[in-house]
């Protein structure tokens, strides 16, 4: 909405531009098509303007900061152009002397303001007070991981409002998710689309800021999906969410934090002390002789001692263990016998 507004703003001061060149009295002696040929050629370069800005790939930036900023720049721009071009300007007691370096600052405060409008991942480098005050609100952007979109998960966390940073999902990874949905292989298909399903999903809830980011940095050049996704953290400054454990590891040898959504997972699934019992049904058996298998409602697997006998059964269970890996928990016990 702010580009909508500065670009009908800009359009106006061309016309203001126009009006006022034409109303001088030099240009007034001259034919009569003249100052509509002006007026028109102006309002088609501010038209121009727009659209090549329009072409180019759009980013957000505080609209204040941009506009102050922007106009500086564009003044301060315009202002050694104007000394470069001055042996080639006309002199300075005819028209085109007056209204030239006007119409070149109004191109060029457009331009910067523009740009700052649309580049705020760059800014803040420029101008550290930016990412200084972004710092105080303790939230870093989260860039998606294709492994965590397609688990789904991350939308119920998301959805239960816990989580307020702003999600940055990279169009290489929106690629690949396509590439997958468009696989010949339906489990690939099923998963592809499955994430691209829970990125429609994400977007469409207003409460949540899902940011596309689009641009490729000079260092992606010839690197993995990974090392882009860690080198785009690293640029933001941000956060990598995913459930992948190699991504994991490449993430911390670049210092970059992580979220592993299975650790999350593993953290809120409820603690279980030796001695309590829990009822169980029995999936299938296990490795060792005489072992069953089962799962509770949140997934964590569960080794019954003397369970083998009980297969798709529900037994109790009395707990003696539990082991906590990165990979997932683990609980132990033995077969309660019921009176």
């Amino acid at each position: 909405m702010a580009l909508v507004i500065l670009r009908c703003v800009f359009v106006l001061v061309a016309a203001g531009i126009g009006f006022q060149v034409i109303s001088s009295e030099e240009l007034s002696r001259d034919a009569a098509y003249i100052p509509w040929v002006v007026v028109g050629g102006l309002l088609l370069l501010s038209g121009g303007v727009i659209a090549i800005d329009c072409v180019a790939g759009r980013k957000r930036l505080d609209t204040i900061t941009s506009v102050y900023f922007g106009l500086l720049i564009g003044m301060l721009l315009t202002y050694v152009l104007q000394i470069a071009l001055s042996p080639v300007l006309p002199e300075a007691s005819s028209i085109e002397a007056e209204w030239i370096p006007t119409v070149l600052g109004m191109v060029l405060c457009y331009a910067c303001i523009s740009v700052l409008m649309q580049t705020k991942d760059d800014f803040r480098f420029i101008i550290p007070y930016v990412e200084f005050a972004k710092e105080i609100k303790g939230l870093k952007p989260y860039v998606l991981d294709t492994s965590v979109v397609i688990d789904g998960r991350l939308a119920d966390v998301v959805e239960t409002r816990v989580v307020d940073n702003q999600l940055v999902m990279p169009q290489f990874v929106i690629s690949e998710l396509q590439a997958i949905a468009d696989s010949s292989d339906r489990l690939r298909r099923s998963r592809g689309r499955r994430g691209l399903d829970i990125l429609n999903r994400l977007r469409s809830d207003p409460k949540v800021e899902l940011v596309v980011y689009n641009r490729e940095l000079p260092q992606f050049s010839g690197q993995a999906v990974d090392l882009k996704l860690v080198l785009l953290a690293k640029h933001l400054d941000g956060k990598i969410v995913t459930n992948d454990y190699n991504l994991n590891k490449v993430a911390q040898l670049h210092e970059v934090d992580v979220i592993n959504l299975n650790d999350l997972s593993n953290a809120l699934k409820p603690i279980f002390l030796p001695g309590e019992k829990l009822e169980v049904r029995v999936i299938k058996p296990g490795e060792e002789q005489g072992q069953g298998v089962g799962y509770l409602e949140d997934g964590t697997m569960v080794v019954i001692e003397g369970g083998c006998e009980y297969v798709n059964m529900n037994i109790f269970v009395n707990v003696t263990s539990v082991l906590q890996t990165s990979a997932g928990r683990m609980v132990f016990g033995n077969y309660e016998r019921t009176a």
